[in-house]
């Protein structure tokens, strides 16, 4: 079976989670810097049997756009263009910063690690992927 490859979008930095062959367990991946990520992808796709892409999608609250809604979208466009083989799902994003911010306070990585926030964008790309595969 192939991996599903999960993407926290952001628009200086985005998260990168992946998951095992059978997509039952997500596993941080990266963070990288967003406008290298389109290199980074293809790398990916080259070097893992990468079969879908689970992406974050940001609404507020009231499920209203927010800033980077529209920079989602953008590359979504471009991923379909680029992978018109690959599926793409779009799951809410709601509270993963959050979630990943709470995870690494119970994990006890000491003070100065946690205030990385690249390390928040890869767990919540994790745990947007976890959600996907425990969907399906």
């Amino acid at each position: 079976m192939a991996k599903a490859l999960g993407i926290d979008y952001g628009t200086k930095r985005t998260g990168i989670a992946i998951s095992d062959a059978t997509q039952l367990i997500a596993t941080c991946l990266d963070t990288i810097d967003t406008h290298k990520l389109d290199k980074y992808i293809c790398k990916l796709i080259n070097s893992e049997n990468i079969d879908c892409f689970v992406i974050g999608y940001p609404v507020d609250l009231k499920n209203n756009k927010t800033d980077v809604t529209g920079h989602v979208k953008g590359f979504v466009k471009r991923l379909k263009n680029k992978y018109p083989n690959k599926k793409i799902y779009l799951i809410d994003e709601r509270f993963t910063s959050k979630m990943a911010q709470k995870a690494i306070i119970e994990s006890g990585i000491k003070k100065r690690k946690r205030r990385e926030k690249s390390l928040v964008d890869k767990i919540s790309a994790t745990i947007i992927l976890q959600d996907y595969l425990n969907l399906n």
